[in-house]
């Protein structure tokens, strides 16, 4: 037995435990967030490769630092101008992932940050983390969770993303959540009436299968709640709640990643594959403001790097280089699909990523 598959079968007797003591059914954010993070089994707690540009190297997808150092080039502008604006001189990352976008921001801020912490719950990771940030020495640190208070600038790239969701499925104008349960030896959907619904009434009686995002707002709020001064910057790839919950939208967002190739079906091959869904940035935003952070702006991330200067680092770059660095603002590749909010204690500035094509008012 290989020690992939060693895994996947220990996680699947770890969610088949789960079920049973919950009855026979367990929500799909519960099942999610087994599947990601169950310590040693869940996909980001193993030691599978995650992050590369091709499957040959063992991986499952790429992230904008993974494909071009200009992606973190250009954002240090934004964090450099934050750190001025708010007068720290912290950096704390959310799911630093491979470290390379850490590794970037290092490099290109320098001497402007004096601490740089990496938030993470993977032990896995955290090993590579630490072995590519060797250079920086001591200005790197690591903890599993954030301190009560503490200032600085945050920066998240893909996390949001990764945080459990609940689906709601509604079948003949009736609102179900979706959770799992056993059937023989494998996981199978089973819907239950529920009386959560989307935050936006969706229009018509067509069946709709859509998530909410409880544990990411949480998320927010908790940041809110501890950040005594700073600003925060969260990339991720979704929408504003109107486009999130259109009609037309009808199948979710839920997405799974193995091997550069994606698919819809969280119940298989659990541990082995990437579980994701869209932000709902409308809902990020509002959580932030009801626990005291205001909005900065939300923009694509085509504009905020463009804003950020990404256009003169691309004439510089040789040309492989510059072919990587324009799938980060191309409509058809990253540029349109991801976007960019910031949030913010303290005074309000004109932040240099959302100058150009701000996007608030469709919050």
């Amino acid at each position: 037995m290989t020690e992939a598959s060693s895994v996947t079968r220990a996680l699947a007797a770890l969610l088949k435990q789960q079920i049973e003591r919950a009855g026979g059914w367990l929500p799909f954010d519960r099942f999610m967030a087994l599947a990601l993070y169950a310590p040693g089994l869940g996909y980001y707690a193993n030691t599978s490769r995650k992050f590369g540009q091709l499957p040959v190297s063992g991986s499952d997808f790429v992230t904008a630092p993974e494909m071009t150092p200009l992606f973190g080039r250009a954002l240090a502008v934004q964090l450099r101008e934050a750190l001025q604006a708010t007068d720290t001189r912290e950096v704390w990352e959310f799911g630093a992932g491979s470290g390379a976008l850490a590794a970037q921001l290092l490099e290109a801020l320098g001497d402007a940050v004096a601490s740089y912490t990496i938030v993470d719950v993977s032990g896995s990771l955290r090993e590579r983390q630490q072995q590519r940030l060797a250079p920086f020495g001591g200005k790197v640190h690591w903890v599993s969770e954030l301190p009560e208070s503490f200032s600085g600038v945050v920066v998240g790239n893909e996390v949001l993303d990764a945080m459990p969701v609940k689906l709601l499925a509604r079948f003949r104008g009736s609102w179900h959540e979706r959770g799992v349960h056993v059937v023989g030896s494998e996981f199978e959907w089973q819907d239950r009436p529920t009386e959560l619904r989307p935050p936006l009434a969706v229009w018509g009686t067509q069946d709709y299968l859509t998530e909410i995002h409880p544990q990411a707002e949480a998320f927010v709020r908790t940041l809110a709640d501890r950040l005594a001064r700073g600003a925060a910057f969260f990339i991720d790839y979704g929408f504003a709640e109107r486009e999130y919950y259109h009609a037309q939208r009808h199948m979710g967002t839920l997405m799974c990643h193995r091997g550069h190739l994606a698919d819809t079906d969280p119940l298989v091959s659990v541990g082995e594959k990437d579980i994701t869904a869209h932000v709902n940035f409308t809902g990020i935003a509002v959580a932030a403001q009801e626990a005291g952070l205001a909005t900065l702006g939300y923009t694509t991330q085509a504009r905020f790097l463009v804003n950020c200067g990404v256009a003169g680092l691309l004439e510089q770059a040789p040309l492989p280089e510059r072919a990587a660095g324009q799938r980060l603002i191309a409509e058809h590749e990253m540029g349109e699909l991801f976007k960019v909010i910031g949030l913010h204690r303290g005074d309000f500035w004109d932040a240099v990523g959302f100058r150009e094509g701000d996007r608030t008012h469709t919050l």
